[in-house]
């Protein structure tokens, strides 16, 4: 299979080896949803990473979709009203989850079985609705990472 590769708008955080593309305009949330996920303790070994803010090279390697930050990026998150950090990060991951931050009334309050997909790149790819700035965003996020079915 010949290997593809893109660069999206989106900020990517993994936990374990499987990670999620959050999607939204400028402002929606991404990076403080991502921030906030990534303040999530750790579990079963297992750490919240970052692994791209803003910029997400996505490219498939074995018919996965693998997830990475552009070098220039890699390990900076913006945190707004501090500015751009350097926090913890992995250099790639498999891409599970596509996350879309919408509005808190635009959330299924029981979303489809199985979830809708996303195709990328060839690469289908389970795509959920989350509103960011809820309190329990992060705790779901990490919940849909870990049930995600790629």
């Amino acid at each position: 299979m010949q290997q593809a590769k893109q660069l999206v708008h989106g900020t990517c955080v993994a936990f374990g080896a499987r990670a999620a593309l959050l999607r939204g305009s400028s402002g929606s949330g991404k990076s403080d949803l991502a921030l906030r996920f990534l303040a999530l303790p750790s579990d079963g070994g297992m750490a919240p990473r970052l692994i791209a803010d803003d910029q997400v090279i996505v490219e498939t390697q074995a018919g996965r979709l693998v997830v990475s930050a552009p070098d220039t990026l890699a390990g900076k998150i913006e945190v707004r009203g501090l500015g751009i950090m350097t926090l913890p990060h992995v250099a790639q991951a498999q891409l599970v989850l596509i996350v879309d931050l919408v509005a808190s009334d635009e959330v299924p309050r029981m979303p489809p079985e199985p979830l809708p997909r996303i195709t990328v790149l060839g690469v289908s790819v389970p795509n959920l609705q989350l509103a960011p700035f809820e309190d329990s965003a992060p705790l779901k996020l990490k919940m849909a990472l870990i049930s995600a079915v790629s």
